[in-house]
């Protein structure tokens, strides 16, 4: 956060920490302000030192602007440290989930659970399937993830959805093969063995994915694991 300075001279001394001195007998300097790097003049006097105002708000990334007889400084360092992040902290905040993102997260979750397991009720129990039903659940799907891509705004969300992503590509493919056994009459093993739909790879996958991705987003950071990979 910026913190506005007001002054009532031409010209001030602000020495943000840290500030490197390239030599101590040169004039020249380079001076380290936040992380922002630039070459000043420093001109030192009764053992002060003095920089030009308008080349410190330069480095600094900062504004300065004239009212009247009064200069008014908008400088990045000036703010509390108090009120900085360090890298790890904006890390730590980056590997949250939005509010937003979990709500959207967790509805997609449920549409393609309810895609997966009514067509796995229908397939076990020998119910009719029409390909506009199966067309339905996948544009809610769809729908679903798009609005949960909308809903990103950490690299935690970002990161998640790709998983969501993947997970729906899943359940389509295990669609796609449930069906092409339906029009191939080879469903009969799934109604005869439920466990046989079950043990199913890709059903497993499905099942195990969805239920880690439940999980991260009940969390609420985002937290790696082989489940969706």
């Amino acid at each position: 956060m910026r913190k506005g300075l007001e002054l009532a001279f031409t010209a001030v001394l602000c020495l943000c920490p840290p500030m490197i001195l390239a030599q101590a007998g040169e004039q020249l300097r380079t001076l380290v302000i936040n992380g922002q790097l630039g070459e000043a003049a420093l001109l030192q006097m009764n053992d002060k030192m003095y920089i030009d105002l308008q080349r410190l708000a330069q480095i600094s990334k900062g504004a300065i602007s004239y009212e009247g007889n009064r200069i008014v400084v908008d400088l990045r360092c000036a703010s509390s440290p108090s009120h900085w992040k360090s890298g790890e902290e904006e890390q730590a905040a980056n590997r949250l989930f939005s509010r937003e993102f979990i709500k959207a997260g967790i509805e997609e979750i449920a549409l393609m659970r309810e895609w997966a397991s009514t067509l796995a009720n229908a397939i076990q129990n020998g119910y009719p399937i029409a390909e506009n039903w199966i067309a339905d659940h996948r544009a809610q799907a769809q729908s679903g993830l798009t609005i949960a891509s909308t809903a990103i705004s950490t690299d935690a969300d970002r990161d998640a959805l790709q998983l969501l992503r993947r997970e729906l590509e899943n359940v389509q493919a295990w669609s796609n093969m449930l069906l092409a056994s339906r029009k191939s009459l080879d469903t009969a093993k799934y109604a005869l063995s439920p466990d046989t739909l079950r043990s199913d790879p890709l059903s497993q996958k499905i099942v195990s994915c969805a239920h880690y991705l439940g999980q991260m987003l009940a969390s609420g950071s985002y937290q790696e694991n082989s489940s969706c990979h």
